[in-house]
């Protein structure tokens, strides 16, 4: 079956007539799963059970980072930012980057327990102390630290069976506004941008990263159009001069940051596409899903090849998963620490 390059969201813990309609739709590739979709483990088993029915082929995913970024809570374990995260390890005086491989297992053997696909993690921004929405969710503010940290954490991943997603490129922690809620502008210079958090992404992409997000940020200095609607941040920069191979994804198109693009969803999905976006994700506005799918000529395109690369390559089974001492040890210290 094609698979399309839209990732949508549902509405809640079971599918609704309409989900399953607009699941059918072939340009639909992937569904993304949040909070609201999540009571308890046994729910989240039976609804991706239930999505798999419909479509085997649907890359399933989550944000699943640790901290303020964790959708599945109860019956998982509590992970903290990974900037946190790292600076307890260090007070504690633990080695860091094997605790990060061990918490990416963890989290990633936890997420295919239950039939998911991919986490969009780990944050590779630099947190240089002036952007609140990456804050803490970044590793360090130095780009050395980052790539030991977030190069371990996604060996983690990898070990478990899963891919690993680098966002936000070129980099979020330059700038104090949040795309999901204002149009973004960083004023740096190109080189300025690559020395520095652009260094993080050409160094994972050096090393075969699978996919990579693209932030809403503005460069004007380099691109008037925001990275995701930009084609020459995603195929002049990122796949020509950086060599990335990989799958890009959009970041959602519902945030106020993607919207750059004047008139119809369709318009502003189509630009991105038309940058080098393969997989656009549409969250937490129906009406504009809604809008896509209507357009019968939109995202035309089969994506079955970039979902496959994403798909997970290993299952897990939760009691075994309870019964491995590295899942216990690793969970035993997280749970010493306390959680804001």
């Amino acid at each position: 079956m094609r698979s399309g390059p839209l990732v949508i969201d549902i509405a809640g813990t079971q599918l609704t007539e309409e989900d399953v309609q607009l699941l059918h739709d072939p340009r639909v590739g992937g569904l993304i799963l949040f909070s609201r979709n999540y009571q308890h483990r046994q729910q989240l088993v039976d609804l991706i059970q239930q999505v798999r029915a419909l479509r085997p082929d649907l890359l399933i995913m989550t944000d699943q980072e640790g901290g303020r970024v964790q959708r599945f809570k109860a019956e998982f374990t509590r992970i903290p930012a990974m900037g946190r995260l790292v600076k307890t390890a260090q007070s504690e005086n633990i080695e860091v980057t094997t605790l990060l491989r061990d918490v990416g297992w963890l989290l990633a053997s936890e997420l295919l327990a239950c039939g998911i696909d991919l986490t969009l993690a780990p944050v590779v921004d630099l947190d240089r102390g002036i952007s609140d929405v990456v804050g803490d969710r970044a590793f360090a503010e130095d780009p050395q630290h980052v790539i030991e940290y977030a190069g371990a954490f996604i060996q983690g991943l990898t070990a478990a069976g899963m891919s690993a997603c680098i966002k936000h490129f070129p980099g979020h922690g330059g700038v104090a506004e949040d795309s999901h809620h204002h149009q973004v502008v960083d004023e740096r210079s190109f080189e300025d941008i690559m020395a520095t958090d652009g260094f993080t992404f050409k160094a994972f992409i050096d090393q075969g990263i699978p996919a990579v997000m693209a932030s809403h940020v503005v460069f004007p200095k380099v691109s008037a159009e925001p990275t995701g609607f930009s084609r020459y941040w995603l195929t002049t920069v990122l796949r020509e001069k950086l060599g990335f191979k990989g799958v890009i994804l959009s970041d959602d198109l519902s945030m106020h940051g993607a919207n750059w693009v004047n008139g119809s969803a369709v318009a502003q999905a189509q630009a991105a596409l038309d940058a080098g976006c393969d997989l656009l994700l549409v969250c937490n506005q129906r009406a504009k899903v809604l809008q896509l799918l209507q357009q019968p000529t939109f995202a035309q395109r089969d994506c079955a090849n970039q979902i496959n690369v994403l798909r997970a390559n290993s299952s897990v089974d939760f009691g075994q998963l309870q019964q491995d001492a590295r899942w216990e040890e690793t969970r035993t210290r997280l749970m010493r620490w306390s959680y804001d």
